[in-house]
């Protein structure tokens, strides 16, 4: 490939100013249109978006070969793309990022109602000519983004537990990209789900707050195992798509108000949702946003990309640490006998989901770790326990792989911290913790 490399140019690839494309008919009749797309696919290919079946889809079809005149959006210098077609692609991880992306645009340019991205058009870049002219000074170059990465590996490297992994991939990003608003979300893989783990910058918390696949840019994100990024607002994937009542979905006999709610912004006009993987498995999404256009650009894709992968290698060595150093626990009365007004716990066993007194707390496999724990003390005093024996009880229902049994103690932890005085989990050790609990409680099971 001739010319300047794909990557110096790809502020021009963002979307932010339409592309012109001339292509040729078969009998050499040239035509020449804008593109609302041409996306960086790798430094050898691009992306045009397919909305309409026009001339130019025509053209292609006949004769692969076209020209493509891109402008830089800071300087005003025009760059011109030789391709040739290859192929379309009309699922997975490209056409969703670049479908969220061309909803951004179409929302931001009042054009909503035409945009509909039918396919992604991938093209080899056979050459880059930058023509003549008298370009703006360009903005000074970004530094800084391979220090984000260097900082967040030495904060993770020196974590011993989930929260703190959480905590420091946030602060990480709060600290040096500036990012005022962000989340990290862990997939159920029984479910199908992801649920809130973490987050920072939100009135609320937002922990246990659920989304499913598929569902806004998060879901987006999980469900192809690819980033997704979005620089203008968009009513097609606001987060208003994503929450939704899932308790009262599963179990119409439960009480009304009992969903978490999603701790999201209300109009959101930059968003980027990373997928967390590890060893080719999908562990949760890391995802920043902000009320704010144009906010994150690729190079904070690509931090955001490393990041996450970190983060996903240091939740399974954790995990795996933690498993190898645990021990085994005395199984005796351990408790004193906690003074005041009785604690009414209530468990629906239709999804394991459990209310102190009238307040719900969590569900599913969180709610079935907490019924056990409580059975356990209730029954026999016991309040110290082990991820193990945890892992080995057959009435919690962990998933065979990927049980992600720390992140269900950290949102059990979390939701007890907001929502209850009188009963917490302290971590005592590695792979051990302990339930304290300062008023009696009275446990009644409901088959809804």
């Amino acid at each position: 490939m001739s010319g300047p490399a794909l990557g110096a140019i790809r502020p021009c690839l963002e979307g932010a100013i339409p592309a012109m494309m001339a292509t040729c008919a078969a009998d050499g009749t040239p035509n020449v249109a804008y593109i609302s797309q041409v996306y960086y696919v790798d430094e050898r290919h691009v992306a045009l978006s397919f909305q309409f079946f026009n001339k130019t889809r025509q053209n292609i079809l006949a004769n692969p070969y076209a020209s493509v005149l891109v402008l830089h959006p800071v300087t005003a210098e025009f760059f011109r793309l030789g391709i040739r077609y290859l192929r379309t692609e009309t699922e997975g991880p490209l056409f969703e990022g670049m479908k969220a992306q061309l909803a951004g645009i179409a929302s931001h340019s009042g054009m909503a109602s035409v945009f509909r991205l039918r396919g992604s058009d991938v093209y080899e870049v056979e050459a880059i000519e930058a023509l003549e002219g008298e370009p703006l000074p360009a903005p000074p170059a970004r530094c800084g983004t391979l220090g984000v990465v260097r900082r967040c590996s030495e904060r993770l490297s020196n974590c011993t537990a989930l929260d703190e992994l959480l905590n420091a991939a946030l602060a990480t990003l709060t600290d040096f990209m500036a990012v005022r608003h962000a989340m990290v979300l862990m997939l159920d893989p029984v479910t199908q789900r992801l649920y809130t783990v973490a987050s920072c910058g939100y009135a609320t918390s937002g922990v246990g707050s659920e989304i499913d696949m598929g569902d806004g840019v998060i879901g987006v994100a999980a469900r192809e195992r690819t980033p997704v990024r979005i620089m203008h607002v968009t009513s097609a994937y606001l987060y208003s798509r994503a929450v939704r009542s899932s308790l009262r979905a599963d179990s119409p006999g439960l009480p009304l108000d009992v969903d978490i709610p999603y701790p999201g912004l209300s109009e959101p006009h930059s968003q980027l949702a990373v997928p967390i993987m590890s060893a080719g498995r999908l562990l949760g999404v890391l995802f920043v946003e902000s009320p704010d256009d144009l906010q994150f650009s690729f190079e904070d894709e690509d931090v955001l990309v490393a990041v996450a992968g970190h983060l996903g290698a240091a939740i399974d060595l954790l995990q795996a640490t933690s498993d190898s150093a645990e021990v085994a626990l005395p199984v005796g009365p351990s408790a004193v006998s906690a003074p005041g007004v009785p604690l009414q716990l209530r468990r629906y066993n239709a999804n394991d989901s459990v209310f102190i007194n009238d307040t719900y707390l969590v569900k599913g496999v969180a709610g079935a770790i907490f019924w056990k724990l409580l059975t356990d003390y209730a029954q026999h005093g016991r309040t110290e326990f082990s991820n193990r024996e945890l892992r080995l009880d057959p009435s919690i229902h962990l998933p065979d792989v990927t049980d992600n049994l720390e992140a269900r103690l950290l949102l059990l932890q979390r939701r007890l911290v907001e929502h209850s005085l009188h009963i917490r989990i302290e971590k005592t050790g590695r792979g051990r913790f302990r339930l304290s609990v300062n008023r009696p409680v009275q446990l009644a099971e409901i088959s809804a």
